[in-house]
């Protein structure tokens, strides 16, 4: 069930606290993944392992400080693990998450209801 409180989206891209005022789920779902290329990042982050620089190649228009902020959020809000790779090159991972990988059903159920509109 939907929460009753009306929700408003408003763009996060700092300090994002996902719990909310008034206790609503889907509000602080929302604001989760509020913010630039954070949902780009977290499609591709289904598909497998992140890396920063690839990140920079496969968003369109992105820009080294939005990436870097937007995967430590996404690191905070305990949605991706940043792992570092101690082969040579030395090189850092993100994964989603137990938690990020328990949102994946929700966005392909999304993703089928923007279908077949």
């Amino acid at each position: 069930m939907l929460c009753r409180q009306t929700i408003s989206l408003k763009k996060v891209t700092t300090n994002t606290n996902i719990e909310n005022d008034n206790g609503c789920p889907v509000e602080g779902l929302l604001k989760m993944l509020s913010g630039k290329y954070k949902m780009q990042m977290f499609k591709l982050a289904v598909d497998g392992p992140l890396r920063f620089n690839a990140l920079l190649r496969d968003i369109d228009g992105a820009n080294k400080q939005t990436v870097a902020v937007a995967l430590k959020e996404l690191e905070e809000q305990g949605l991706l693990i940043r792992t570092i790779i101690k082969q040579k090159p030395l090189h850092v991972e993100y994964i989603l998450s137990e938690k990020g990988q328990t949102l994946i059903p929700v966005f392909r159920q999304l993703e089928t209801v923007l279908q077949n509109q």
